[in-house]
């Protein structure tokens, strides 16, 4: 079993003007793949902080899985690509482009998407958008490979060249 962790970015969040609705809907989407998720957090748009929580978390080397939502877009405060990619030792871009991939038969909006995925130490870290239905749509995207990519990021024995088959 994995562990995870959930960060959600939002300046309305952090501040309670509105209540988180992503992040908790992808803790449980999480948790219903077999994940444990041991850690959940909020944070405002601002790069310090949130470079500061990733780091801590895929330092204290107690997560193999990261997932942020909210912050991907356009908006001026928009920077946790920013802030994931100042703190990612190595770059998966194959993750975010699966997942703009499989958005672009839902909307074109897609491809305004900014999310970035990237590994730091033993964690992958990968962003999400701060739309509970986004994110939902991207995470079952890539959520069915990702255990082989912690498997092979752990050391663990994962057999590259096995089929993979899809679920329905």
């Amino acid at each position: 079993m994995f562990h995870a962790a959930v960060v959600t970015v939002s300046d309305r969040s952090f501040s309670g003007q509105r209540p988180d609705s992503a992040g908790p809907l992808v803790a449980e989407l999480l948790q219903e793949a077999g994940y444990q998720v041991v850690k959940t957090a909020v944070v405002p748009d601002e790069r310090p902080q949130i470079e500061q929580i990733l780091r801590e978390i895929a330092d204290a080397g107690s997560v193999q899985l990261l997932l942020t939502t909210g912050g991907t877009g356009f908006a001026p405060r928009d920077v946790t690509p920013e802030a994931t990619l100042s703190v990612c030792d190595r770059l998966t871009p194959g993750i975010p482009e699966a997942m703009r991939y499989a958005s672009m038969a839902i909307t074109p909006r897609a491809m305004l998407s900014r999310a970035q995925a990237g590994i730091r130490g033993g964690t992958l870290i990968v962003n999400l958008p701060g739309s509970p239905r986004a994110a939902r749509e991207n995470l079952e995207a890539v959520l069915p490979a990702l255990a082989h990519g912690l498997e092979m990021l752990s050391g663990r024995p994962a057999d590259c060249a096995a089929e993979f088959q899809a679920q329905p």
